[in-house]
């Protein structure tokens, strides 16, 4: 395991298990019969991997994650096998690192979109709105300002860039031409419900939930929610106290590295730069605030 000054896990290495990804955040292990993936403190920012990681994020995903998959378990199925690695064998040696940020899943079919939806009109949505009046290709009245909610939540997906590229809005009819109408409903229709839900308890919490993004995978047909799940990773959260509309809102997410980065001369492209030890400190306290805050439980 690669550690980093700040005690963030950069990296796994798990001998004799084959890796099969290892993505911007997760390092995934083929088990035979199931998937293990293991939640680093990897972050990434314009789809560019910082050198440093962020401390206990892996374990704030992983853990928000369970705690939603739990939430919606009476009508939304999930890869979510256990989070209990100590259940796998040729894990034990590893479990001091593994444990609270890894989950065994099953195996699905990865369906190649990333479902959108966005709740509140901010980010690259405003950007959209401001230039064209619309958001990826949806035609929205006049008078809209940066945050304001929108008048109906909006299904706005988009492709899944490799490591380094960018993702590309599109349309639900290209969702179509990618996995067929019937599925790109089902996406849409799940989307929706999922963030509805997610929005309407996150409001008891006193938290927005601005935007968010869902994976989907299939398992003998049927359509199931894979990877990670409204997380700050995955989503916009904003505490409704310091919510004000007009302004971009105070958010629990890695939005706060996101505004660092934009004060730099940095290109947004590979290799990302390395994230002062204030920055690193502060993006770890939002993490834990929004798992503190949603759940109510200390981390």
């Amino acid at each position: 395991m690669q550690y980093d000054a700040n005690g963030a896990l950069i990296e796994t290495r798990i001998p004799g298990l084959k890796m099969v990804n290892r993505g911007k955040v997760r390092d995934i292990y083929d088990l035979g019969d199931s998937l293990l993936f293991v939640a680093t403190d990897r972050i990434s920012a314009f789809d560019v991997v910082m050198p440093n990681g962020v401390p206990d994020k892996g374990r704030v995903l992983t853990q928000i994650s369970l705690f939603w998959f739990d939430l919606m378990a009476d009508w939304l199925e999930n890869h979510l096998i256990t989070a209990d690695v100590t259940t796998r064998p040729e894990l034990a040696p590893y479990a001091a690192d593994l444990q609270g940020r890894s989950m065994i899943v099953r195996k699905a079919k990865v369906l190649p979109v990333e479902c959108i939806v966005r709740g509140y009109l901010i980010g690259s949505g405003w950007k959209d709105y401001r230039a064209t009046g619309m958001v990826s290709g949806i035609r929205l009245r006049e008078g809209y300002r940066q945050a304001e909610k929108l008048d109906r939540p909006l299904f706005t997906p988009s492709t899944k860039a490799e490591l380094g590229d960018h993702d590309e809005a599109i349309s639900l009819e290209q969702v179509a031409e990618i996995v067929g109408q019937d599925r790109a409903d089902a996406l849409r229709d799940l989307s929706l419900k999922i963030y509805c839900t997610a929005r309407d308890y996150a409001e008891t919490r006193g938290i927005i939930l601005a935007d968010t993004k869902f994976e989907f995978g299939e398992v003998d047909g049927r359509i199931i929610l894979v990877d990670e799940v409204l997380t700050p990773d995955s989503s916009r959260f904003w505490p409704r106290d310091r919510y004000q509309v007009g302004t971009s809102p105070v958010s629990l997410d890695k939005q706060y590295v996101r505004d660092y980065l934009e004060t730099l001369d940095w290109n947004k492209t590979a290799p990302g730069p390395e994230l002062p030890a204030d920055v690193v400190r502060k993006t770890s306290e939002k993490y834990r605030e929004a798992y503190r805050t949603l759940t109510g439980k200390s981390f």
